[in-house]
């Protein structure tokens, strides 16, 4: 079988690893000459301690123990087990952990609520103002910006790869197969569409309905830390953007400690990953009204700052990088991703908001088993 990919984002490249797995040949269009979208432009987690019952919990388990055997056959990814510490800092956001770590499944998703000591012990980095922190063993992370490369240089020593740049597929011709803006036609057995937050042309034509939004957030990294954090770190607003946290106590939380003005109004939390490199990654904001605006804004990342440093008990290292992404969000009757048929022997798989990079081992899986690669 022949499978064309379009798309080099992470959801793109695990449909070409899960083509390549079992056996077929792969053909991936990529319209940049890297990918430099959503899937560079994120933490890198495989985040599973927040997410939602039923089937996008099901998809980030499975998810993530795709991602831990792809990373031991492919250590350039950067995998690594670290675990997440949500940091409470108020007696309303601690009953949010107690009622998350009360929830029947909370040993699947790994949750245990350590206290401020048993926090600092696991990360020793951690030597700020906080009450207790929310443990998830089974979150993790990878480097997002060169996880791609990763496993596009492993799909290639397959010789069942290829993978074809700075071409824009422009239109569908016939069955199973697109034309590019060079005019070559990529013909397969099924053509996959993982076109990430590209909701235009092509998209709009094959799916005019779409029930896909776009969704801006600002990003930023430091130089490297002089040590080495053992977790990634959220803070307590992250319980506000999980559906995992929802119940009453969420509710008090929301009712009797509003948000600071500036991370209310940019709808915002404290995500930090270290990087193997021992740069910091730390975000973030939603922005979901377009059109967007085309700069950065700073008052977030002054928030952001301050709550890390407050956390971590010191100054940040010196911002080394700023930047805005926007990727694709699913709604509706779509759990986790948008994957539809849109002409014969093509389909549109996109939207899976910030749980992308999470997911994308188990959602490719998932469109290999339903077309019976």
């Amino acid at each position: 079988m022949k499978v064309i990919v379009v798309g080099g984002g992470v959801i793109g490249t695990m449909h070409a690893w899960q083509a390549v797995e079992r056996g077929h040949e792969v053909v991936q269009i990529e319209r940049e000459p890297e990918a430099r979208g959503a899937s560079l432009r994120n933490f890198g987690l495989v985040w599973v301690g927040g997410r939602a019952d039923g089937v996008e919990l099901e998809t980030a388990l499975r998810a993530r123990e795709l991602w831990e055997g792809i990373g031991a056959r492919v250590p350039k990814l950067g995998f690594r087990p670290n675990g997440s510490l949500t940091l409470v800092r108020s007696g309303l956001e601690l009953a949010v952990a107690e009622q998350t770590v009360a929830r029947p499944d909370a040993a699947a998703r790994g949750l245990k609520l350590l206290d401020q000591a048993e926090a600092r012990a696991l990360n020793p980095g951690l030597r700020g103002d906080f009450l207790a922190g929310l443990y998830c063993e089974r979150d993790a992370a990878v480097e997002p910006r060169t996880a791609q490369l990763a496993l596009r240089e492993a799909l290639k020593g397959s010789g069942r790869y290829r993978f074809v740049p700075g071409r824009e597929v422009r239109e569908v011709v016939g069955e199973n197969a697109v034309r590019d803006d060079h005019g070559d036609v990529h013909r397969g057995d099924h053509v996959i569409l993982a076109t990430g937050a590209w909701l235009g042309g092509l998209v709009r034509e094959l799916d005019p309905e779409i029930p896909v939004r776009r969704v801006r957030l600002q990003m930023m990294q430091t130089d490297p830390l002089d040590e080495r954090l053992t977790t990634t770190v959220a803070d307590g607003d992250s319980f506000r953007y999980y559906p995992a946290y929802a119940g009453e106590a969420l509710d008090a939380l929301n009712a009797g400690q509003p948000q600071p003005r500036t991370a209310a109004e940019h709808r915002m939390q404290l995500l930090l990953v270290q990087r193997l490199d021992g740069t910091l990654t730390i975000g973030d904001t939603h922005e979901y009204e377009q059109p967007f605006g085309f700069d950065t804004v700073e008052d977030p990342y002054d928030h952001l700052a301050e709550v890390a440093e407050t956390l971590l008990g010191r100054p940040l290292p010196k911002i080394r990088r700023r930047w805005a992404g926007v990727y694709a969000q699913c709604h509706g009757d779509d759990p986790v991703i948008h994957r539809r048929r849109v002409r014969d022997g093509v389909w549109l798989v996109t939207g899976p908001g910030g749980r992308g990079m999470t997911c994308s081992p188990a959602i490719a899986e998932t469109t290999a088993n339903t077309l019976g690669w």
